[in-house]
């Protein structure tokens, strides 16, 4: 199918989850935002400011970066990666489409420069300028995808190098650097990304600690994909025995993390499938499904005032899915 197609096709299913995530975006004040980096273990560390929690990987080599939060940030985000490496920015890989993970794309890729003769899958555009951004093809359709007449992601921002099918392995400073697709979970274009020497895996918005998960339906998610991913973050960690450590595990938004809390979490959805599950099936109509509250034991932790998905949202997008 050709690149155009393509974009038609997505951008018939993108426009509502653009538009509310803009629009979150633009009630931010970031000028005040405050980027903070917090050692994770190894060669990786956690940065936190607005939007997507970003990964970086610093060594020899130079920089690796997950996700970039939102363009106004760009400045800020550099400067805090700075504080621990002076080495050129090599790579950025995003986690899925949204504009809280990759709205920093543009600025953060001229930053950088591309090692030639890179692994690459499948090359697009001007892959030999800037930083070298890597993604699942359908975070890409998505990215390129025309949304009320414009582009979702300026075209400066696109991925260069796609892959295809299940994962894409790198070596970059002395570890290696495993992205793997999760299909139909938060989005169809979801990766983990797994840094096995310094034992840290970048979940992305599969896994979060600061409410309900987003099922972005329009974007091809699904909560079987949700739980199916959950799984593979606690297939890939490997805890210490009788206490808190091990693989740590850098969530799309939240605190960091270890497989306690990845397990904690699954369990909350994983129930609340259920549950809802189980109305589906005796044909119990949206509206029922949510005055029976499904979520109603786990509400204290996850449905926070302000919170970007409700305990409402969270049920309807089970149902959707499951109703499929």
């Amino acid at each position: 199918m050709s690149r155009g197609r393509f974009n038609v096709l997505f951008a018939l299913v993108a426009v509502a989850t653009l538009g509310s995530l803009v629009l979150f975006a633009q009630q931010q004040d970031f000028s005040k935002v405050e980027e903070h980096l917090l050692k994770a273990q190894g060669n990786v560390y956690m940065l936190v400011g607005a939007g997507g929690n970003i990964t970086v990987q610093v060594g020899s080599e130079g920089v690796l970066l997950v996700d970039t939060q939102y363009a106004p940030l760009s400045n800020k985000i550099l400067a805090a990666v700075r504080t621990v490496s002076d080495a050129p920015l090599r790579y950025i890989i995003n986690t899925h489409s949204h504009p809280d993970h990759v709205g920093g794309n543009v600025d953060i890729k001229k930053a950088g420069s591309t090692i030639a003769g890179g692994n690459v899958s499948f090359d697009i555009g001007d892959a030999g300028q800037g930083a070298q951004i890597i993604a699942h093809i359908n975070a890409y359709k998505r990215m390129s995808a025309r949304v009320n007449g414009q582009f979702a992601t300026p075209q400066a921002g696109w991925p260069t190098s796609t892959f295809l099918g299940d994962d894409k392995k790198l070596y970059f400073n002395g570890e290696g650097v495993h992205v793997i697709h999760q299909p139909n979970a938060h989005t169809d274009g979801d990766s983990i990304v797994f840094f096995r020497k310094s034992d840290v895996i970048s979940a992305g918005d599969l896994f979060v600690t600061e409410g309900y998960p987003f099922i972005d339906l329009n974007a091809g998610g699904n909560v079987q994909g949700i739980v199916a991913g959950l799984n593979r973050i606690i297939d890939l960690c490997i805890p210490v025995y009788g206490q808190e450590g091990g693989t740590m595990v850098i969530p799309g938004h939240g605190r960091l993390s270890d497989v306690g809390d990845v397990i904690n979490f699954r369990e909350m959805v994983t129930i609340v499938r259920d549950r809802v599950q189980n109305m589906v099936t005796r044909n119990m109509t949206l509206e029922q499904v949510k005055g029976a509250k499904p979520t109603r034991d786990y509400d204290t932790l996850y449905n926070a005032p302000g919170a970007f998905v409700t305990a409402d949202a969270f049920v309807e997008a089970v149902y959707r899915s499951l109703k499929k």
